[in-house]
């Protein structure tokens, strides 16, 4: 009877070893808590020296962009790492230049703007759902490169993250998505006419990387079946992409606190809010 559980601990102890298998929780967390470290010391070094970082993340619904961007700024600050999720775009918005709505939201100085989609959304969503013509999408798709040329030149560094989920695991998160009441405000009439188009979403994504996939601002393609791990990965490939260094920090200590003075405190029926 013992012997099959000594096998059943060795394999368990075997899987942990694959690269692939599913982490369990406290491997993932230590191996997050050291990233978000790192990241914390990489935000006082844009902060320091005025590094200007713009990371866009893209990929088909439910790919794991907003868990991912979660991940990513859950332990630095909102003034230096600011998330961009745009709206869908106004009147007079669709009257402008198309890129025109992106420009104001790139970095300045000491910030890291992340994209939770991007002007990518023409040569994928507005291509496959019909709000913008073949013209405009061929248009963009030929300048995208050049005005990207152009932000690098000015001394931002671009990160550009495609998360690449299988069809049987976007249907697991669909399907998720319906069931659990938690989840019921993820979805979206979108969401579930894009579903039927896969193969539209695929000759998209295709054309953009021909097009777009270039030396100054290269696509990072992360496989997200694995949530997790694509986390992990990802944060870790920005860490390599955005040089820094510790800086070393001064010893803090607290200081005493003043004395009450003649302080008491008020018999005043404070509203409790109770466990």
């Amino acid at each position: 009877m013992g012997k099959p559980k000594k096998e059943k601990a060795a394999k368990k102890k075997d899987a942990a070893k694959e690269p692939n298998a599913k982490l369990g929780g406290k491997e993932y967390n230590a191996r997050m808590k050291k990233l978000h470290i790192e990241l914390v010391e990489l935000q006082q070094w844009v902060q320091r020296e005025g590094l200007k970082v713009c990371i866009v993340f893209e990929g088909r619904d439910t790919a794991g962009k907003g868990g991912t961007i979660k991940a990513l700024t859950e332990r630095v600050s909102p003034r230096v790492f600011r998330v961009i999720a745009l709206p869908a775009p106004s009147e007079r918005e669709k009257s402008q230049m198309y890129i025109q709505r992106y420009l104001p939201h790139l970095p300045a100085a000491g910030e890291v703007v992340i994209f939770d989609r991007s002007w990518y959304n023409r040569a994928g969503v507005e291509r496959v759902m019909g709000f913008a013509s073949d013209e405009q999408v061929q248009q963009f798709l030929k300048v995208a490169p050049a005005v990207e040329k152009a932000i690098v030149n000015s001394g931002v560094i671009l990160l550009k993250y495609w998360l690449e989920v299988t069809p049987e695991e976007q249907t697991r998160r669909l399907q998720a998505r319906i069931d659990d009441g938690r989840k019921t405000w993820k979805l979206t009439p979108m969401d579930l006419k894009s579903y039927s188009r896969w193969y539209d979403y695929s000759r998209a994504r295709d054309d953009m990387f021909a097009q777009t996939d270039t030396s100054w601002a290269p696509w990072y393609v992360a496989r997200s079946d694995d949530k997790q791990r694509a986390r992990l990965n990802i944060i870790g490939h920005i860490l390599k992409m955005v040089p820094h260094k510790r800086i070393k920090a001064e010893k803090v200590k607290l200081p005493e606190r003043q004395k009450a003075g003649g302080y008491k405190a008020p018999n005043y029926p404070y509203k409790y809010v109770d466990a």
